[in-house]
């Protein structure tokens, strides 16, 4: 009897520690998607043929982007030729393992300088308006070319970076295959603008869910999905499917003391841009921290933290930031759902 008895007390204690593991694993963080882990290679199918979840995307008039284009901009992406010191490239800002964007703050540039804004996430840069934080770049052809020149990032006068074009005999060749042309301002910017439009990212748990896969989400990433379109309001800024407005707001990041940075008044000079930055997209957001054009939030909990309690007050802050009363299993959905992305 006393055997029985002691087993049915197992029996309950086991039922009632299974479902309180249950309950904590639907709140715990859900581990990046397979699509954070594992990111698309850039390709240059992607001009032509969007991952699921893209638009089309929008080529440049005045020439036509081509594979060999392509497979020169990305070798000229990852060679050290385009920097003073031949020690920085284009990837040391923006390295694929961590989302196309800079690991630090501030990313290293030649002799330990410093770039003076965080390394933004590259993805779907192709789709952009304009370019940087401030969106001081017009278009994506203008934008490849002055990290080169920058004193801070890879400090070569953009001349003596065409003339190490033209002495290496390997890269002589390839600009005449691409371009049947030597290297020049021209022809560097397009093998460089081609790759970078080959970087896109989409096909995400969102996009097949919203295509039709109820399972393509978790159920806590579907909640987190509902506090971003409802209570999270983030949908305004972050717009899909590109997750971004391409416009510049000011959410108090980089606020000291109630005074902003410059932001977008500095390309612009209107007062009402101060402390406006570009809305950066959230494609593949959960291997990118950090986070802000200062790098200033380590985590996508952080983030969620910031936004919930309404940004950082200044006299320019957009009048769509407010508290967000959300619970920490709301939190903790938001989280997962970007995750997802």
């Amino acid at each position: 009897m006393s055997g029985a008895i002691g087993l049915t007390t197992q029996r309950r204690y086991a039922a009632a520690m299974l479902r309180v593991l249950s309950v904590l694993l639907a709140l715990a963080p859900t581990a990046p998607s397979q699509d954070a882990a594992a990111p698309p290679a850039p390709s240059f199918a992607f001009l032509q043929h969007p991952p699921r979840g893209l638009p089309p995307m929008p080529l440049p008039t005045d020439y036509t982007p081509t594979a060999a284009m392509f497979e020169l901009g990305q070798r000229l992406f990852h060679d050290g030729i385009l920097s003073a010191d031949r020690t920085v490239t284009c990837s040391s800002c923006h390295p694929a393992v961590n989302g196309f964007a800079s690991p630090l703050p501030q990313p290293l540039g030649v002799a330990g300088r410093r770039a003076l804004r965080h390394a933004p996430v590259l993805w779907n840069r192709g789709y952009g308006t304009a370019q940087r934080w401030d969106g001081g770049s017009r278009d994506l052809e203008t934008f490849v070319l002055e990290p080169i020149a920058d004193p801070n990032e890879m400090h070569l006068p953009l001349d003596q970076a065409i003339e190490r074009l033209r002495a290496d005999a390997d890269y002589a060749r390839a600009f005449a295959a691409a371009f049947a042309a030597p290297p020049s301002r021209a022809t560097l910017q397009r093998a460089l603008a081609t790759f970078v439009r080959g970087i896109a990212r989409g096909d995400a748990g969102y996009d097949r869910f919203v295509g039709g896969d109820a399972d393509a989400l978790t159920p806590q990433q579907r909640t987190g999905l509902w506090v971003f379109e409802s209570k999270g309001g983030c949908w305004r800024c972050h717009t899909p499917p590109l997750f971004t407005d391409e416009a510049f707001h000011n959410t108090g990041v980089g606020v000291r003391d109630g005074s902003a940075e410059p932001g977008r008044a500095q390309v612009t000079g209107r007062r009402d841009d101060t402390g406006r930055w570009k809305t950066p997209t959230l494609r593949g957001v959960a291997s990118s921290a950090p986070y802000m054009h200062d790098g200033s939030l380590a985590t996508l909990d952080d983030v969620v933290a910031f936004y919930a309690r309404g940004g950082t007050a200044n006299a320019q802050l957009d009048p769509r930031l407010r508290p967000i009363d959300l619970t920490p299993g709301e939190r903790l959905a938001l989280v997962a759902f970007l995750s997802s992305l």
